[in-house]
């Protein structure tokens, strides 16, 4: 008898905490089924806020919805705060819908979904005031740069909610800078940047590019051209002769010179020796005639510009005229045949004197040479 008492007992206990649980479940089920839900916004200032209160299966419950001072903006369909930028956009058994005009900085703040039931829920929606920065402003330390020295470049990001992001651009390169944030009295922020770097004549012309990165703004950027002065680029042009230079030739060089500023100087010198003294020097062109091999050695085009000056080197190396060989050459032996002058005749003593010289000479003719 007693065991039966006890698991009557045990049975009835067992019943009663499964009709606790089952009550628990119920309630938790009743406040999931009825969800409030509110989403956090962010609004550009002077742009329009749309605040949502959502409710899932509601059971014809009240919704409402507070300022961030916990004043009733609207009421299920009614609006007893009079801010006629507050306009109702939707209302329904799920939804409560307001529209806000005309943002200002001063609307920034957590609002209130309150939904009557038992028990009653609350959702915020937070709204968050973005203010772009203003057009950002580009300076450099020096509007010309010498290659090789570091110049800085800076921008500023002034006036803006929340705070700016500065990014650097070199051509196709992003560099790094450095940057300061600044609070200003009317909870704005204003952002500097700087960028330093070493430049190259290669720089000359190059856009650098400062982006400002802000949720309020895209593609907000402005620049800056760099402009380096650096010596002159020296090459020395041969224009003659093509090839092997020999002993009887002509030599003409082109100095060729190219910097920022363009090179005001250009001068034609012989290292360790003078340039002949024939030698033509027209502007940047040396031109020396009938070379031998004593003009051997270097020959320097030296260019300047205010930032300094370089010069190029040309080695001249004469060598031997080319000699030509004789053609072979045939020797042939043509008797002449000739009537001697009639000596029987009567002559005068220089006639006789003549024809035997004549005589002579022809035997001690040489022999002819023929190609």
């Amino acid at each position: 008898m007693k065991q039966v008492s006890n698991m009557a007992n045990t049975s009835n206990g067992s019943l009663a905490t499964l009709l606790i649980l089952f009550t628990i479940s119920a309630a938790i089920h009743t406040v999931q089924s009825q969800n409030l839900i509110a989403d956090n916004i962010s609004v550009v200032e002077g742009e329009t806020a749309i605040i949502s209160c959502r409710v899932k299966n509601n059971d014809d419950s009240v919704i409402q919805l507070l300022n961030p001072n916990r004043q009733t903006i609207y009421f299920r369909d009614v609006r007893p705060l009079k801010d006629a930028r507050f306009q109702l956009v939707n209302f329904s058994d799920n939804e409560l819908r307001v529209s806000l005009s005309n943002v200002s900085l001063s609307d920034e703040g957590r609002y209130v979904c309150q939904l009557y039931s038992d028990p009653p829920q609350e959702a915020y929606a937070d709204i968050t005031v973005l203010i772009p920065p203003g057009n950002p402003i580009i300076e450099s330390r020096e509007d010309i740069v010498r290659e090789g020295n570091e110049t800085e470049i800076t921008c500023t990001s002034m006036g803006s909610k929340p705070a700016a992001k500065i990014r650097w651009m070199k051509g196709n390169k992003e560099l790094l800078g450095k940057s300061k944030v600044e609070t200003t009295y009317d909870r704005m922020f204003t952002v500097t940047s700087w960028l330093r770097f070493t430049v190259m004549r290669e720089d000359d012309g190059v856009p650098v590019v400062c982006i400002v990165d802000h949720p309020a703004v895209k593609d907000f950027q402005t620049q800056k051209y760099l402009e380096v002065q650096y010596k002159p680029e020296v090459t020395i042009k041969v224009e003659l002769p093509q090839g092997l230079i020999r002993e009887g030739e002509s030599l003409e060089l082109t100095c060729q010179a190219k910097g920022k500023p363009q090179p005001h100087q250009v001068n034609w010198v012989k290292v360790d020796d003078d340039v002949p003294s024939h030698a033509v020097i027209s502007g940047s062109d040396l031109y020396i005639g009938n070379l031998n091999k004593s003009y051997n050695g270097t020959y320097r085009c030296v260019a300047s510009n205010s930032v300094g000056e370089t010069y190029a080197d040309y080695i001249l190396y004469v060598r031997d005229a080319l000699t030509t060989t004789p053609k072979p050459t045939t020797t042939t032996t043509t008797t002449a045949t000739t009537s001697p002058p009639d000596i029987t005749q009567d002559a005068a003593p220089s006639t006789e004197a003549a024809a035997h010289g004549w005589y002579l000479s022809l035997l001690l003719l040489p022999a002819q040479h023929a190609s």
